[in-house]
């Protein structure tokens, strides 16, 4: 296996007259970090010096370019923070998974999985084992696996020491047991995140591993501009000796001396000091330059920038805030389509090693939950053309469903506690509206176009009551009033409950406002709204961008009644408690598409 060289060769001393010696900096060079398996230990160590953790951690720092990249990433990883899609339907798993997974320890692990391409979770049992208790981050640099044994399937421990750059052979490094490798579980074990790697068993390499070297190219250009400005970016001075060459014990002396006088921030700047046997003899100066220096200088920056981006797999620098002269990024729509493709193949492959780890840690305790990462991304960004049901919209928005929007599952609830009716060949259709709150009120409406034949009232006094559908407290003995679920805007991308709705809309079926209401306010979907609160049919419909509204129906009685009676008409008043009051009645005619934030709770911001 070759290592990681980061070697310096210092110049070297003349020790005669006649001697010339030219002294070489080497850079750095990269290849894979190596991997032993040492006979006298029992942890496997990983890279140059057992190191090579702190190798990623000091690139990262010394190069600008791929630390904004690592922490930017990270970021995304994170996003908004851990969540479920069922949170509202077991709030006592989640509020278990919340206490479990703090959003500090989330962050970090994130951090190590970019930085490293791998991270570690301490799990911590409860005294009689039964459950996991405690979670936390393990830094990942403080650990190295244990070497397998031959009967050995999978690491069975890893090794903590908190610098293993410094460990002394007196040390002895703490062995912690693999999570879920025992039958019995141990006080603490680890459980070690990382994705597959062809040729790595014991550990992995971070995705942007092949633009390491262009990190060091970006860290030595840099300290190079840095050295050079310090040092007054040339030698400033030529001091010649010309009387004799002295011993080199008073050489370093007056060196000394003159550096004392004349070098230092304030004189800015370097000397040459020669000494030679006469003036004619004096050191004669070459500069080495190199030809266009600045423009190479800035290629090498440019080209390591390029190259950092690249192995991290960065789709547009603006994404991290990074603003670049390419002009990719300027468009909004370039833009867009960059964020969803960063989100698509790069984060969210992250966020499904975290979670599938997770999941693991709860699956210990019992619980279940469909984890996802609320996303940072702006809603407008997200392509949701595809998304086929609300548990995937809520993941890939972080919206919770609760908010006016509920899962096919909860819709499907809903949908088979609505009793609806289908209206026979007695009753006919007179006029649809929409609700309007300035319109004229229900009875003053029906009274408007339905007229009552002079012995209706003696003839069917029990009408009602032996009528085979149920009655609603808005109805007369003469008409009736039903609602009637319609579309107002057709996208082809309605949900289920929607389209089951509209397919019952077709064979005729209406509903009195005491189903819906049932729907609505009882036990069938109770906690499904926002906060626990009930969730309003006639308010949000199929939910949160949905198209759909409620059309008011009054439906005469044939045989009893008359068309288009004349104003004025005096009839039984419909108690006033029977009117439909309240917000939800009002906006049942209108689609949350048009509501504000198309439906959301107030309280949502997106």
């Amino acid at each position: 296996m070759s290592k990681h060289i980061n070697k310096y060769r210092k110049p070297t001393v003349a020790k005669t007259q006649n001697e010339s010696k030219i002294s070489f900096v080497n850079l750095s060079t990269y290849t894979s970090p190596q991997i032993v398996e040492s006979k006298n230990k029992e942890w496997v160590e990983f890279g140059a010096d057992n190191n090579f953790f702190q190798f990623l951690i000091d690139k990262a720092n010394g190069s600008a370019t791929s630390g904004a990249c690592i922490i930017g990433v990270s970021q995304m990883i994170y996003g908004r923070g851990l969540d479920a899609t069922d949170s509202s339907r077991k709030p006592e798993s989640y509020a278990r998974m919340i206490s479990l997974f703090k959003k500090d320890v989330v962050r970090r692990l994130s951090y190590d999985l970019k930085l490293a391409g791998q991270c570690a979770i301490q799990v911590i049992y409860s005294k009689d084992k039964k459950t996991i208790e405690k979670v936390e981050h393990l830094p990942i640099e403080t650990l190295r696996a244990e070497k397998v044994g031959s009967e050995d399937k999978e690491i069975q421990a890893y090794y903590y020491h908190p610098d293993w750059a410094n460990a002394k052979p007196s040390d002895k490094p703490t062995r912690l047991p693999s999570f879920g490798v025992s039958d019995t579980p141990q006080p603490i074990e680890i459980l070690y995140v990382k994705p597959y790697e062809a040729g790595m068993y014991y550990y992995s390499t971070p995705d942007y591993v092949s633009g390491i070297q262009y990190s060091e190219i970006e860290a030595e250009v840099s300290n190079f501009h840095l050295n050079n400005i310090k040092n007054g970016l040339a030698p400033s001075m030529l001091i010649n000796f010309n009387n004799g060459i002295p011993d080199e014990e008073k050489q370093t002396l007056i060196e000394n001396k003159i550096k004392k006088k004349y070098s230092g921030s304030s004189n800015s700047g370097n000397f040459i000091l020669s000494f030679n046997d006469s003036k004619e003899a004096q050191a004669d100066i070459t500069p080495v330059q190199l030809s266009d220096a600045h423009n190479q200088y800035i290629f090498l920056s440019d080209e390591a920038q390029k190259k950092i981006m690249i192995s991290h797999r960065i789709v547009s620098p603006m994404l991290l805030g990074i603003k670049d002269s390419t002009g990719f990024g300027n468009n909004a729509q370039e833009l867009e389509n960059a964020s969803v493709l960063m989100q698509n193949i790069v984060i969210s492959p992250f966020q499904d090693l975290l979670t599938d780890a997770f999941d693991k840690v709860l699956a210990f305790n019992g619980i279940a939950l469909n984890l996802y990462f609320k996303t940072l991304q702006p809603l407008q960004f997200l392509d949701l053309d595809n998304v086929k049901d609300e548990k995937t919209r809520e993941e890939e928005t972080g919206v919770k469903m609760s908010k006016g929007d509920l899962s096919d599952e909860q819709f499907e609830e809903i949908e088979n506690g609505l009793e609806g009716e289908s209206i026979d060949d007695e009753w006919e259709l007179v006029e649809k509206r929409e609700y309007d709150e300035k319109a004229e009120d229900i009875e003053t409406w029906a009274n408007r176009l339905v007229k009552e034949k002079k012995t209706a009232l003696q003839k069917l006094a029990g009408f009602v009551k032996s009528a085979p559908n149920k009655e609603s407290k808005l109805d007369k003995s003469y008409y009736k009033i039903r609602y009637e679920y319609a579309e107002k805007y057709s996208s082809g991308k309605s949900r289920k409950f929607c389209k089951n709705m509209m397919s019952r809309t077709a064979k005729g079926v209406v509903y009195r406002k005491e189903d819906i209401a049932e729907a609505s306010f009882s036990g069938v979907n109770k906690s499904f709204g926002h906060k626990g609160q009930n969730y309003s049919l006639f308010r949000f419909k199929g939910g949160v961008n949905c198209g759909h509204f409620f059309n008011e129906n009054l439906y005469r009685l044939k045989s009893k009644t008359e068309k288009y009676i004349s104003k004025g008409k005096e009839v039984n008043d419909i108690p006033s408690s029977y009117t439909p009051k309240g917000k939800e009645y009002k906006e049942a005619k209108i689609a949350p598409k048009d509501m504000a934030n198309n439906g959301h709770h107030p309280n949502y911001k997106g």
